[in-house]
């Protein structure tokens, strides 16, 4: 017998036959033409989601984390501040020991060229940095007043990941060290257009206001058309300390003159309380001394009696008749009683006889 070839399954698969078609189903139409009906009609009723038609070209990074003593309040801030802000990136603590141009390095490697780094000491007081790293501008602040989004319970609301509208106020324009500042804060809040975790939306407003020396940050969820604003939150005050020319250093190019350290704040406190403790241990001092002191006797003034006009003598009166004497009424109420209970006690008596 002649050897028989087997073919390979490749070949079958590549030669299977087509299905013949009978000369009843030549006259009906294709079942393929009502198929794409029907997905047309179910494209036109589905919404079609936000296409991004633009090119991502704005590759700002922040880095927002802290050192490491922080309380829970400073910890849910940056929790916030890394929600409202997609494009920002989070890091573990750094160590109180190392230094701050440590922090260069660490946005290096996480591929950041801004960065936002909380800083704690005493446990009671946080310095917030802001740096365009590496090679500066960078300012640092005192942060106080602070509320966060679960804590202030605002009715307002946004949607996560949209882009921010920035509100300054006139004021930055007027001082060249502001208009650094409003640079910066520009660079740092602004959400890049087309970002991959943003949402081409813009619904809530960030406000940065100068008053009594510092800036005030509020976050506003704009309702209508008519620009109503209702507060998201957080908040916070940024008192200003310094700025620096490099990033996390280098030379000083601006030092506020209204800045008070918060360890000169409270030794001035103690120093009013201790001043006031001071005071009342002086009065209680000089009465010490008063009574101490022997009481100086005034000579008579003759002229003391001239104005003085002497009372009316009343005539003695002498009782001859001798008064009447005072009723005691509970005395004879008494004896009432006793005359009625005796009697009452006779007849009961007499009647059990």
């Amino acid at each position: 017998m002649a050897a028989i070839k087997r073919k390979r399954r490749g070949d079958l698969s590549g030669q299977a036959k087509k299905p013949k078609r009978n000369k009843k189903d030549a006259g009906l139409p294709a079942k393929s033409s009502v198929v794409p009906e029907e997905m047309e009609e179910a494209e036109k009723d589905r919404i079609p989601g936000p296409v991004c038609k633009g090119k991502w070209k704005n590759k700002e990074r922040i880095l927002i984390f802290s050192s490491r003593g922080i309380n829970f309040r400073t910890r849910h801030l940056m929790q916030d501040l890394r929600t409202l802000m997609p494009h920002s990136k989070a890091d573990t603590k750094m160590d109180r020991k190392d230094k701050l141009f440590v922090i260069n390095e660490v946005c290096e490697m996480k591929n950041c060229n801004k960065c936002v780094y909380f800083e704690a000491k005493k446990k009671q007081d946080l310095y917030m940095w802001l740096s365009n790293s590496p090679h500066g501008p960078s300012a640092k602040f005192l942060v106080q007043n602070i509320h966060t989004l679960a804590e202030l319970k605002m009715t307002g609301n946004c949607l996560k990941g949209s882009r921010p509208v920035l509100s300054f106020d006139p004021a930055f324009d007027e001082f060249p060290h502001y208009a650094l500042l409003k640079e910066l804060l520009i660079q740092i809040f602004s959400t890049p257009r087309y970002h991959p975790k943003s949402q081409p939306f813009v619904d809530h407003v960030f406000t940065f206001t100068i008053l009594d020396n510092r800036i005030w940050f509020r976050n506003f969820q704009i309702i209508d058309e008519d620009a109503q604003l209702v507060e998201i939150g957080p908040r916070f005050v940024l008192n200003l300390i310094k700025i620096f020319q490099g990033s996390f250093g280098g030379p000083t190019l601006y030092e506020n003159p209204h800045y008070q350290s918060p360890n000169m704040h409270r030794r001035i406190v103690r120093s009013i309380t201790a001043a006031k403790y001071k005071e009342k241990q002086q009065v209680k001092d000089v009465q010490k001394l008063r009574k101490k002191e022997p009481k100086t006797v005034l000579p008579h003034d003759p002229t003391e009696d001239v104005f003085v006009t002497p009372a009316e003598e009343k005539p003695v009166e002498i009782q001859w008749v001798k008064p009447e004497p005072k009723v005691d009424l509970k005395a004879r109420k008494k004896r009432i009683y006793k005359r009625q209970r005796k009697l009452k006690q006779k007849m009961n008596s007499g009647n059990a006889k």
